[in-house]
């Protein structure tokens, strides 16, 4: 058995209105292995962003405990848990949220650079990614220049430039159409898998999901694996 990279246990989340206390997630225990492709599917609404973004790091649960990358996340400050986003983990959303006004090498070199503060190291290391992905020739091109399956892939690069532990994909092909969804679905399971990372995928798509390793579905609250 692999590596375990994280877990959570009696993980909840509540949110609350004039009106009620909504609880989002109910004492949700899940584990990611080292190299294991998850994912987990669920009705709009009910949860799976809010989970992904718990594991990330990116917000905090009401109660229980994350682990991930030796990183206790309930209970780590800000700064830790910056760190913790910019060397282990890598996100990719269903919106791009690419800069502008940067090149494709710029918007993949720019956690590099923040992370080690070395301009050249950062280039020395996007792009190679940039070749993995298909984009080798369009380094200087701004968004606005590139498809949306384009701006996808320079995304995945973007996410896995400080080589992190865990993969978080949020709808990652969701607004993409067909034929450009297939081939960035084929991108981030090859390229995750050629660098040993764990992959998470939380999607509508069924095909899309049963491609990974382990297969959860999010419903009232409850993590069940299928």
């Amino acid at each position: 058995m692999n590596d375990r990279v994280l877990r959570c246990s009696s993980l909840r989340k509540l949110f609350k209105t004039e009106a009620e206390v909504l609880e989002i997630l109910k004492g949700v225990d899940f584990e990611l292995e080292g190299g294991v492709s998850s994912s987990i599917t669920g009705p709009s609404g009910c949860g799976k962003s809010t989970l992904l973004s718990i594991l990330g790091g990116l917000d905090k649960p009401s109660s229980g405990s994350v682990v991930a990358a030796g990183v206790d996340l309930s209970a780590a400050g800000e700064e830790e848990l910056a760190r913790f986003r910019a060397s282990a983990v890598g996100f990719v959303f269903q919106s791009h949220y690419l800069l502008k006004d940067f090149s494709a090498l710029e918007n993949v070199m720019l956690p590099a650079f923040m992370l080690s503060g070395d301009r050249a190291k950062a280039e020395a290391k996007a792009r190679p990614l940039l070749d993995a992905v298909g984009l080798g020739d369009r380094l200087n091109h701004t968004p606005s220049k590139l498809s949306g399956g384009e701006r996808q892939r320079v995304a995945i690069a973007r996410a896995l430039i400080n080589d992190p532990a865990i993969v978080l994909a949020d709808e990652p092909t969701g607004s993409l159409d067909e034929a450009n969804a297939k081939a960035v679905e084929d991108l981030l399971f090859s390229i995750v898998a050629e660098r040993g990372a764990t992959l998470l995928i939380v999607t509508h798509d069924a095909r899309l999901a049963d491609r990974a390793h382990r297969r959860y579905h999010l419903s009232d609250g409850i993590l069940s694996e299928l």
